[in-house]
């Protein structure tokens, strides 16, 4: 199940409050779209919007409407509203959302990735998965606004890589095994 911090519940509470009557709660939904890449939806909802298959975990003044499958992706994570000086916003910690490497070099690339990478791409509606580490290389996959961007190949070369191989010594090489021909939303088009 979710559970939300008091700053959630009370901004969600806020938000359902100045929609009216009408409004029966808030929808999240999750949309996979990576092997462990999320991207979350949260909206009003009304009465005539409830399916009888959702999953509702009440709050005092509200209930979260969960589809079955968000749900399950979901279950176990934590959303909070945070207020910083580049803005405000829910922040989702989901378990599903975090791969649990066994192999310690690939839980540093992993570290890399989360705390150096996924800051800068993500500015521009991108992400970055690790697929797998062989030898001494990393195989990655870019999304989002990565995903047959012309920039892709100097991020990887100048960002991605240069990071990794700088960061974490057994690695000499990353590779992208990226689709980019699927991308359908890239950041710089060609």
């Amino acid at each position: 199940m979710i559970s939300l911090t008091e700053t959630a519940r009370q901004k969600i509470g806020e938000f359902v409050a100045e929609a009216g009557a009408e409004c029966r709660g808030v929808r999240i939904r999750a949309a996979r779209v990576g092997s462990y890449t999320f991207r979350y939806q949260i909206h009003l909802l009304r009465e005539a919007d409830i399916e009888a298959a959702d999953t509702r975990v009440p709050f005092a003044g509200f209930t979260v409407f969960l589809d079955p499958q968000t749900a399950e992706w979901m279950d176990g994570s934590t959303i909070d509203y945070l207020t910083l000086d580049t803005g405000a916003g829910f922040q989702i910690d989901n378990p599903a959302a975090s791969p649990q490497w066994e192999d310690p070099i690939c839980r540093k690339v992993q570290q890399v990735i989360d705390e150096k990478v996924t800051p800068v791409v993500g500015s521009h509606g991108g992400w970055v998965e690790l697929d797998r580490v062989e030898g001494d290389t990393a195989y990655v996959r870019l999304g989002g606004g990565c995903q047959g961007c012309a920039s892709a190949s100097f991020t990887l070369s100048q960002g991605i890589a240069s990071v990794i191989t700088s960061e974490v010594e057994e690695i000499q090489h990353v590779v992208d095994e990226t689709n980019h021909h699927a991308g359908n939303q890239p950041y710089y088009s060609p």
